[in-house]
């Protein structure tokens, strides 16, 4: 049975989908906002190690809750492995109100110029398809900043030399950096000639939009926030969605597919609810902001005659270009005890890496890790100790308090051949085909995060590490928390699946305003672009609605 018709349905309630339910609700317009998750509270989130949602085979806190959403993943090999979402490899991103902005480390950077014109800077890499974006940096500008102070970011850039342009400074201050650890690598970067700085963090340091000040809790990243001082859009624009009168959120809301009239254009939603009982949804616009690979997953299973393959995939640009980030750095152990027990751990950075590096056509950012719980840690040993017994607990005992981590975000360079379609055969327990995902990274890639490895392990040995060891990447699929690019925006619609403002090229009222746009993803963890794109997405659509008469 239809429902009564909205002005815009939006699909995801992760980093971008409250946002641009946000700025159409804010605007007088009618608004559904459909979550496949959840609405979780943090005191649900007990504060125990082994629910850590980084560690993924011990079983994801914010979901899918449902093992009944596999999916299939096809190896270099070629050898096909059906997966759970408890699994590893399943590549999961979170299902629930607020996504994974709900649980992250909430690093919030803005991409450097040069990451919106790769292409032009390096040239085309053979065997990709690296482009530039359609965007400039200096078009997502106001939106970042918007991000910045509406969601609310603490830190400090402004020893940052190879950051863009910016207007306004950070809202709030850093989290105190009284580290040992941060001491040390901040004395040490100056000695190598490099330029740290304090990370911006989508993290209270202190009171702001209502909420209190991190408590310097070492549960942090795969874990809510008991505090609040986390900032999502669970609990920002999310917030003021709701206060309107204009927005209803429907959890536990499995989109089926989306709508479509015999000319291709959208009529509404078809999903499951809360009683798996099918509904349909009409609306004027519909919004997809399912994250990369389940964004894909809806748009390939909604066919009609002019869209047999997929919505927007006429020219099969829809599900390819996957990529997350090979995160690649180095450990090192000092003389002296660093670890002092204040959350969020990870506070200096630097950017020197990011481009200009001789040969290569990218970098990363670098910066200390957050706090590693003691069963992360054991995935950090150096060479020749071993996982289990004696030893392992000798080598915990003695390290755990005085080990270091570097890494950063390789921009990987995109691939055809790496990709979402749908499975021909398994199902989820809905009856809709689940994602079928294969391919891998580009050579050069991990070409560039081996170069990264060094660069991370020279930081810590002159921060006077005593051991080092580095930590590459291989050439396996990236598609899991910064996963990107499945529906890249462009202005040629044989080269890309939307336009610069994120509409379906081939769907006048079909807009897609998460990572799936991204061109690249930047050298850096992309949730602050996304949210600048899903600012930039909404305002659009409001205008176009107003223009409409709507």
């Amino acid at each position: 049975m239809a429902l009564e018709k909205v002005n815009a349905v939006v699909i995801g309630a992760g980093a971008a989908g409250p946002i641009v339910a946000k700025e159409l609700a804010v605007a007088g317009f009618r608004v559904v906002l459909l979550e496949r998750g959840r609405w979780h509270s943090p005191w649900e989130c007990r504060k125990d190690d082994l629910r850590n949602q980084r560690t993924n085979v011990l079983g994801n806190a914010f979901g899918p809750e449902d093992e009944g959403n596999p999916r299939v993943l096809v190896n270099q090999q070629g050898e096909a492995r059906v997966l759970l979402p408890s699994e590893g490899g399943y590549n999961n991103n979170a299902a629930c109100v607020g996504g994974g902005t709900l649980s992250y480390g909430a690093m919030a950077w803005r991409f450097h110029p040069d990451d919106f014109r790769t292409r032009s800077r390096y040239g085309m890499v053979a065997d990709s398809t690296l482009d530039d974006w359609p965007i400039t940096y200096d078009d997502l500008e106001p939106y970042y900043e918007k991000a910045e102070w509406e969601i609310g970011v603490s830190g400090d850039d402004s020893g940052n030399p190879f950051k863009g342009e910016r207007r306004k400074p950070l809202p709030m201050p850093p989290v105190k950096p009284d580290s040992i650890e941060h001491q040390l690598l901040e004395k040490a970067a100056r000695k190598l000639g490099l330029h740290p700085f304090h990370i911006p963090m989508l993290r209270n340091s202190v009171p702001y939009g209502g909420r209190p000040a991190c408590m310097r809790c070492r549960w942090c990243v795969g874990f809510a926030c008991e505090v609040d001082a986390k900032c999502g859009t669970q609990n920002t624009v999310l917030r003021t969605a709701l206060a309107t009168g204009n927005l209803e959120l429907r959890t536990r809301a499995m989109t089926k597919e989306i709508l479509l009239d015999p000319g291709g254009r959208a009529r509404g939603v078809a999903y499951f609810d809360e009683n798996d009982r099918l509904q349909e949804q009409p609306a004027d616009v519909v919004v997809v902001c399912g994250g990369a690979t389940e964004s894909a997953r809806l748009l390939l299973n909604s066919r009609s005659k002019a869209h047999p393959r997929g919505l927007g995939n006429n020219s099969d640009w829809v599900g390819r270009n996957l990529q997350g980030h090979l995160y690649t750095g180095a450990f090192g152990l000092m003389e002296q005890r660093t670890y002092d027990d204040l959350g969020p751990g990870a506070s200096i950075a630097i950017c020197d890496y990011v481009h200009g590096n001789p040969g290569l056509a990218g970098g990363a950012m670098l910066a200390n890790e957050f706090i590693r719980l003691p069963v992360q840690f054991m995935n950090t040993r150096p060479p020749g100790v071993p996982r289990w017994g004696l030893a392992a607990k000798e080598f915990m005992k003695r390290n755990y308090t005085r080990a270091i981590a570097v890494q950063g975000p390789t921009q990987e360079i995109p691939v055809w051949d790496a990709r979402c379609e749908l499975d021909p055969e398994v199902k989820d327990r809905w009856g809709i085909p689940v994602l079928r995902m294969s391919g891998g990274r580009h050579a050069h890639t991990v070409e560039i995060g081996e170069y990264i490895t060094y660069k991370a392990e020279a930081w810590l040995q002159a921060a006077g590490a005593i051991q080092t060891w580095r930590r590459g990447g291989g050439r396996g699929l990236s598609g899991g928390q910064h996963q990107a690019g499945t529906a890249r925006m462009g202005h040629d619609p044989k080269t890309s699946a939307v336009d610069a403002n994120g509409r379906v090229h081939e769907s006048e009222n079909v807009y897609v305003a998460d990572a799936s746009v991204h061109v690249t993803n930047g050298a850096f963890n992309p949730v602050l672009t996304i949210m600048a794109i899903a600012y930039r997405a909404g305002e659009h659509i409001a205008r176009e609605l107003k223009g409409k008469g709507i």
